[in-house]
């Protein structure tokens, strides 16, 4: 029996694309949200989730960081996918033919260069594959969908236009979240540990609890702070560093930081994409 690996979206939607590249070995679930891809996984329904946590152009998925905190599920893996975004219209169509097109929000806002240039106006969908089907669906030539060639394939629709993002190394970066976590060291290319927390009450608490990972050479690739229960003052921080849980140098660094907070979780230990250095490398030779 093949395992499952739920995701947000509809089939043909890049989170189904970055299942198929990630784990070909398990069934896509598709799933209307974030929290029912959560809850899937929680329930036993699905072994794996998909889970968007940001884009290289539009910035973090909003809500997503609210959520992972509390699904009582974690990280084991990480998966960068590259966003090619593709006008579709319905078969007969041709490009000057639209002039509206369906898309996330998300979507619409990488590529309003195409948009504008050719006087396309942008309309909301719930998102890609969605639009995509409900495109197939109206039937009418001047509505075409933002999604991926794979969207084109399921709901038999025409590409019009290709790669029409924005920024030509657009890319969309996943994480795969499991019931049980792993700290098993895995791949060649590193290990990444994930943790959330909330500083003390006291002046430069922020500032003191990073001089760990300062001091103690790890380097930390991700901090960023959102509010919790819409309390201006109690903020939360995810964070991402370089290294394992059981490196003597994470280890002092983690020592420090719960001597300056009032809450510690470990959210995943996970080797890190390939892709991660890529994109590194890439964008220190512009």
């Amino acid at each position: 029996m093949t395992g499952k690996i739920a995701f947000q979206g509809e089939l043909g939607a890049y989170g189904h694309q970055a299942c198929v590249e990630a784990r070909p070995d398990l069934e896509p679930l598709p799933c209307p949200t974030f929290e029912h891809a959560i809850e899937a996984v929680r329930k036993g329904d699905a072994e794996f989730g998909m889970i968007a946590v940001e884009n290289s152009t539009y910035g973090r998925v909003a809500d997503v960081h609210h959520l992972l905190p509390e699904s009582g599920l974690h990280i084991i893996a990480e998966a960068f996918v590259r966003v090619h975004i593709n006008l579709l219209g319905v078969r007969g169509a041709r490009l000057p033919d639209v002039r509206s097109a369906m898309s996330h929000t998300v979507l619409l806002g990488q590529c309003r260069g195409f948009l504008r240039e050719h006087d396309i106006t942008p309309l909301t969908g719930a998102d890609t594959a969605g639009s995509a089907a409900r495109v197939a669906e109206i039937g009418d030539y001047s509505m075409g969908a933002l999604a991926s060639e794979l969207a084109a394939q399921i709901y038999d629709l025409s590409v019009l236009a290709r790669n029409i993002e924005d920024h030509d190394r657009n890319t969309t970066r996943f994480v795969i979240m499991a019931r049980e976590p792993d700290f098993s060291r895995r791949g060649p290319t590193g290990m990444i540990t994930s943790f959330i927390f909330r500083v003390r009450n006291i002046p430069a608490a922020l500032y003191k609890a990073m001089g760990g990972f300062t001091t103690n050479g790890v380097n930390m690739t991700k901090l960023e702070s959102y509010m919790v229960d819409g309390n201006f003052s109690a903020t939360q921080f995810y964070a991402e560093i370089e290294g394992h849980p059981d490196d003597r140098s994470v280890q002092l660094a983690l020592e420090e930081l719960d001597y300056f907070t009032d809450r510690v979780r470990l959210m995943g230990v996970f080797p890190a994409d390939r892709r991660r250095y890529e994109t590194r490398r890439n964008s220190s030779q512009d």
